[in-house]
């Protein structure tokens, strides 16, 4: 799908760190973890980046998560920093099929932005009857209210610092059940780690489903 999209809605969950939510647009359908392209015109150039979404479902609106490093982000950056309630964007999307699926159980390793489809998927599987683990490794955590409404509904959460091995924590969250999943969502050295936690732990890295931010 191509088209336009608008903020319904921004709100800051973490340091430097934005939910934007869009009204969604007709006939616009996607699963937790699916990206999408969002873009804009500035000074007379298409600009356009790819976000997750982290909204567990999608209704009449959707939601992702977005980091923006206000110093080395670009004109994009600044453009979201300053989105609003009425901010138009061109939508492509949505891609992907590294997403939640209905898997009895979700265990979702992310860092940084990655939090967003993070907790959109452990939502969606506690609202399906499912089980759901996070090892999200961050010095800020973003979405941490989000983050205790899951602890409090049953899911294992395991908050990380940045440089802290994720060997453990990965270890404590697989179960090795029938039709457990691993998500992995996170630049290439989270995802590099938790690839190497996941074969420590006995686990199938190559199973995992693996969306790499580059």
């Amino acid at each position: 799908m191509d088209t336009t999209a608008t903020v319904s809605a921004v709100e800051s969950v973490g340091r430097d760190t934005y939910a934007l939510r869009f009204d969604a647009p007709d006939g616009f359908a996607a699963e937790p973890g699916q990206f999408v392209k969002l873009g804009t015109e500035i000074d007379g150039e298409s600009v356009a980046r790819f976000y997750t979404l982290s909204s567990p479902t999608v209704g009449d609106t959707f939601e992702v998560t977005v980091g923006i490093d206000p110093e080395e982000g670009g004109d994009f950056s600044g453009f979201l920093a300053g989105a609003e309630a009425g901010t138009e964007m061109t939508l492509s999307g949505p891609f992907g099929d590294q997403h939640y699926d209905g898997e009895p159980r979700a265990v979702v390793i992310a860092g940084g932005p990655g939090v967003g489809p993070a907790v959109a998927i452990a939502e969606r599987a506690l609202d399906d009857g499912a089980e759901a683990a996070v090892v999200y490794r961050d010095d800020d955590v973003s979405h941490a209210d989000r983050l205790d409404r899951l602890k409090k509904r049953g899911a294992a959460v395991h908050l990380l610092d940045a440089d802290e091995a994720l060997d453990e924590a990965v270890a404590e969250a697989l179960t090795g059940s029938e039709g457990e999943t691993v998500f992995v969502y996170g630049f290439a050295d989270l995802v590099a780690d938790a690839e190497a936690a996941v074969e420590a732990a006995g686990g199938d890295a190559d199973a995992a489903k693996v969306e790499n931010f580059g």
